[in-house]
């Protein structure tokens, strides 16, 4: 039976080795990548999900701006015959997006009986249904970052194990992105139940050293996308209302409600 100094002995020899602060330094920073991976991506898909309920909501709003704009612009060019007004004219009309055509316009708007409850509403000017919440719950955050801190590939030291967790976690970010609690839970099961990560052997310093270096490379990359992300003009509005974008969506439309408002009077001024 081995004495607790002799335990201690082999401890501090362990911890003796060239190796073993090196090794420390490559796991921290490993957990420290995937934390980052973790909350980049998140930040992601609220920013892919806010810029996807903000288009259905807020688009159509900001295209009779544009409209508007264009049709004031024409009535003023139509009333002075001033050439700069008619210049500005013809740039206000060219800001506004074409219609489009009919296959285009109806394209997925087409059930099996025919038009979609959303294409009738738009046609018959009934309100037309709002879009659906789909910004992930709370549960399914944490379900999510408990799959991604488990299953991440850089925690792979073979190609094969990496090409596991790769394909995996495409399954967990796409459920991720939907909000589907369940099929997160599903996939949580999946990976218990799956074979377990095959612990590397101890790795040399040179190969410490290699992958410290591509640690490093890769935060740095992700911090570019990160800085991109957060500097989109979705990701700047996101920043504004992390709690509660689905409130500033609200606000924003109030807003634009309100300039549409102000340019119908101004343009029935115009053509009085």
């Amino acid at each position: 039976m081995i004495r607790n100094d002799d335990e201690q002995d082999v401890r501090r020899q362990a911890e003796a080795r060239p190796e073993a602060r090196l090794e420390k330094a490559v796991r921290a920073a490993e957990q420290a990548l995937i934390e980052f991976e973790i909350a980049l991506e998140t930040f992601r898909i609220e920013v892919e999900n806010f810029s996807r309920l903000h288009h259905q909501r807020l688009g159509p709003m900001y295209a009779r701006l544009d409209e508007l704009d264009a049709m004031i612009a024409e009535a003023r060019a139509a009333r002075t015959g001033d050439p700069e007004d008619l210049r500005k004219a013809r740039e206000a009309r060219a800001l506004v997006q074409p219609m489009p055509g009919v296959d285009e316009l109806f394209h997925e708007w087409l059930d099996s009986d025919g038009l979609s409850p959303e294409a009738a509403a738009m046609l018959t000017d009934q309100p037309v249904r709002p879009p659906a919440r789909v910004r992930p719950g709370d549960e399914a955050r944490k379900l999510y970052r408990e799959l991604v801190r488990k299953a991440h590939p850089d925690l792979a030291r073979e190609d094969n194990e990496r090409a596991r967790r790769e394909e995996f976690l495409t399954r967990v970010n796409a459920a991720y992105g939907r909000g589907d609690e369940p099929l997160l839970r599903e996939l949580a099961d999946e990976w218990a139940a799956g074979p377990a990560p095959v612990a590397g052997r101890l790795s040399e310093s040179e190969e410490l050293y290699a992958r410290l270096e591509w640690l490093s490379q890769r935060k740095e990359m992700l911090s570019v996308v990160a800085k991109e992300l957060e500097e989109s003009a979705i990701g700047a509005m996101l920043r504004m209302a992390p709690d509660d974008p689905d409130r500033l969506l609200e606000e924003i439309a109030e807003q634009l409600l309100a300039e549409v408002s102000e340019r119908e009077r101004e343009l029935g001024r115009l053509v009085e």
